[in-house]
């Protein structure tokens, strides 16, 4: 099994390039999380007192039910390490330029990042596979790098969380459905898609599929297969 970062930084006189993803992510992340967090009202919570500091304690469940409702299970952070443009003009140029197809939210969250709330799981994929976007507003060029966005965000620290394939070289093809590899792939991380060659059987050598990895986590380098 091989682990390998996706995307490289385009060239600003490159032309553009665009990788064709299997149909399944092109569809709004309602109809990909068939859950009742929707409709599930959130509680209102007691403060409780600790050493005279107030304290409220949210479940996983619950702050997973909040992030649903507030449309955030594929929001991205906007990286500025250096210049960042007007918030108006990213409003409309990160759409363009990044080539977003259903609709966003872009907001500022901190001073050198804009929380972008992405609704489709095929723009999510491809801009967390893009390392660096460089972003042309009023003839200069700022950079932007695309960070997977958490509750428990911190500016001065850097997600560990990143996309990337895994590939499983000699499996056999009986395991090249999606529920196959991607039981294997979680092993290591969150499965996201498989590339065209695997989804359309035209590979049978090796599977490949992009996954959400902890890159300070320990990873196995080999799953076995056994019949039950």
């Amino acid at each position: 099994m091989a682990l390998v970062a996706g995307g490289q930084p385009p060239l600003e006189d490159a032309p553009s390039t665009s990788t064709i993803q299997p149909s399944p992510l092109t569809t709004k992340f309602s109809e990909v999380l068939k859950s009742d967090y929707n409709t599930m009202p959130i509680q209102r919570k007691t403060v409780v007192y600790l050493h005279a500091e107030p304290q409220i304690t949210w479940k996983s469940s619950e702050v997973q039910q909040m992030i649903i409702q507030e449309n955030l299970q594929y929001a991205i952070l906007g990286k500025f390490s250096y210049d960042k443009p007007d918030l108006h003009e990213l409003r409309k140029v990160i759409p363009v330029q990044c080539e977003i197809k259903g609709p966003c939210n872009i907001g500022l969250l901190e001073n050198r990042h804009v929380l972008i709330r992405l609704s489709l799981l095929e723009d999510y994929v491809k801009m967390m596979s893009t390392p660096a976007y460089y972003l042309k507003v009023h003839n200069l060029y700022c950079q932007m790098r695309p960070l997977k966005w958490n509750p428990w965000f911190v500016p001065e620290e850097e997600p560990s969380i990143a996309v990337a394939w895994i590939s499983f070289p000699d499996l056999p093809p009986n395991f090249f459905a999606r529920e196959a590899v991607f039981s294997l792939a979680s092993a290591v991380g969150k499965p996201l898609t498989v590339d065209m060659a695997t989804q359309n059987k035209t590979r049978p050598s090796c599977a490949k599929v992009k996954v959400e990895v902890d890159l300070l986590a320990q990873h196995p380098q080999r799953i076995k297969i056994r019949k039950g």
